[in-house]
């Protein structure tokens, strides 16, 4: 196995998990296997159960594993399924050591470092790419940055990796940030400096240096690098700002990173010319759309976009499938609701104007009562106005209470999230779940949904199978004592689990566009693959929908 290590300095936020994704782009466009690992070296054992305010969302993978949104950009960039165990954390590692060594598993040795290593070995040998046998290339990202406190443990291990595989299966790049002083305006090299330091006094030395910048870096800030930082030339690659993020890879290949990594692999013979005509076409074709559609997305956690980072690039995968650029108009749930009026009346007006300006309207997931009655009324406004609406978990819930208050006249309808003594529960906690744990306790993963019927326009979408797998994340659900009840009013539930007592997806007929998913289609979202559902909201907030379900019903798009 050969490992690409990917670390960073001076400042967290400077892109390493594009960086590292673009790494494994390039060299997958060279003819290699890669697998990937992202490092946290934070306490908790996953990402479950951190505020998205603090670390964006929670990505989930197909066996059920919470991890770090990282392993998201791994996925869509590389076309992977990762396994939970490709997220490595603290918390992991001492819950794995303390479990052995309590069973006597180290025959009383002292744990040290070697049991992170081992992990990485391990879990760099599992296939993720739908292929037999190990990868060619692992892509390791260690969070945070070089000389923080928690992550001296995996500096160590990293550092007997690379003792241990040897100089030419280990490659170090390092992404360190080169900024501008506006007063001064010279690019300045003095923090890549003293990072690459520290990084050399921990016992690693970089192979390569990313640097980030606005602009390009000049020649003399190049020379001042490699003569400071003990870096070639050669090997100082410049990731400077761009358009969007799939400019990175191409940045990677006009600099000839592909051929130093290479080479310092020992892979230069086994390794074809890049191919990466579609990943540029790709970007090009992004650059030159000029048509927009504008998207209400109405959420509680609008103040940090990463808080739904998959949603956004399932939104622009679906767009670009229509030549169009998504204008996503950012909706805090709690503005809608008839308290902020009075509170905050500006917030309020511009919050309805921006939602009626929408060709149409989603509702994303999300925990507890914070702004739902807000969510409740977009998906009333979208219903009674027939614009397209997409209501993901929690906003699949939403629409189900908004139905039963506004048809049915259960005017205290509600979930026993909101509200554990609703006299009328349409969304219920599900039996299997824990109410005494947060952490690894709800529906996760992977999950079968048989469709009901091949009319619906989300079996069409699918281009009609019988069933859909999709990633799930949820405590709550609709009860299935309810169910006849709300399809008296239009409604229908055309997806189900295997059970047949769990409701997936729901539509309404005689709606343009009217669909809500118990899963989550945004982790399963590709470049070229968009999810079938984004896709869905995007043709019809256009027009194109039932022209395109006429013309692809059964192909692919």
């Amino acid at each position: 196995m050969k490992y690409v290590l990917v670390t960073g300095g001076v400042v967290s936020g400077l892109g390493k998990g594009v960086t590292a994704s673009s790494i494994g782009v390039v060299l997958k466009a060279c003819g290699l296997r890669v697998t990937s690992i992202k490092i946290d070296p934070y306490l908790n054992t996953d990402a479950g159960t951190m505020s998205p305010f603090e670390h964006g969302e929670v990505f989930v993978l197909d066996d059920g594993g919470e991890v770090d949104l990282d392993l998201g950009n791994y996925e869509r960039f590389l076309d992977l399924r990762l396994t939970r165990d490709n997220n490595i954390t603290t918390g992991k590692i001492y819950q794995s050591v303390l479990e052995k060594e309590r069973k006597g598993d180290y025959l009383g040795k002292t744990v040290q470092a070697n049991a992170i290593k081992d992990w990485i070995e391990k879990v760099s040998a599992i296939p993720v790419d739908g292929k037999e046998g190990s990868a060619d290339v692992c892509v390791i990202e260690l969070g945070g940055t070089v000389g923080d406190i928690e992550s001296m443990p995996f500096i160590e291990a990293l550092r007997q990796l690379f003792f241990s595989t040897g100089p030419d299966n280990f490659c170090l790049i390092h992404v360190s940030l080169v900024p501008v002083l506006g007063v001064v305006g010279e690019q300045k090299t003095k923090p890549t400096q003293h990072s690459v330091r520290e990084l050399r006094a921990l016992g690693l030395t970089p192979h390569f240096l990313a640097c980030r910048s606005a602009q390009p870096l000049l020649d003399n800030t190049k020379q001042k690098l490699s003569q400071f930082c003990h870096v070639p030339g050669a090997n100082i690659l410049n990731i400077h700002d761009v358009p969007n993020i799939w400019h990175v890879p191409l940045l990677l290949r006009n600099q000839n990173a592909h051929e130093a990594i290479l080479k310092q692999l020992a892979l230069f013979s086994v390794a074809t010319p890049p191919n990466l005509q579609e990943w540029t076409t790709r970007a090009e074709t992004f650059d030159n759309l000029t048509n927009s559609v504008k998207i209400a997305m109405v959420g509680k956690y609008v103040g940090l976009t990463d808080s739904y980072l998959s949603v956004v690039k399932s939104l622009l995968h679906a767009c670009i499938a229509c030549s169009l650029k998504p204008s996503i108009e950012w909706i805090a749930a709690s503005d809608l609701e008839d308290e902020s009026a009075k509170s905050a009346p500006e917030a309020h007006t511009k919050a309805w104007e921006t939602l009626r300006n929408s060709a149409c309207v989603l509702v994303p997931g999300g925990f507890g009562d914070r702004g739902v009655k807000g969510m409740i009324l977009a998906a009333k406004y979208a219903r009674e106005n027939k614009v397209p609406y997409l209501g993901i978990c929690l906003g699949m819930q939403i629409s189900v209470i908004e139905i039963a208050r506004s048809i049915l006249g259960w005017k205290d309808a509600n979930s026993t999230e909101f509200d554990e003594h609703a006299p009328n529960p349409v969304v219920i906690f599900m039996p299997e779940g824990s109410r005494t744990h947060m952490g690894n306790t709800m529906r996760l993963g992977s999950r079968r949904t048989l469709l009901q019927s091949p009319d619906c326009i989300t079996a069409k979408l699918y281009h009609n199978p019988d069933y859909v797998d999709e990633r799930h994340r949820h405590r709550y659900e609709v009860n299935p004592e309810v169910v006849e009840d709300l399809e008296k009013t239009g409604l229908r539930f055309v997806g189900k689990d295997e059970s047949g007592q769990r409701m997936e997806i729901l539509e309404i007929p005689s709606h343009p566009f009217y669909v809500g998913v118990q899963f989550h289609p945004e982790y399963k979202s590709r470049p070229g693959k968009p999810s079938a559902l984004f896709l869905g909201l995007i043709l019809a907030a256009t027009g194109q929908l039932e022209a395109y379900v006429k013309t692809h019903q059964n192909g692919s798009i």
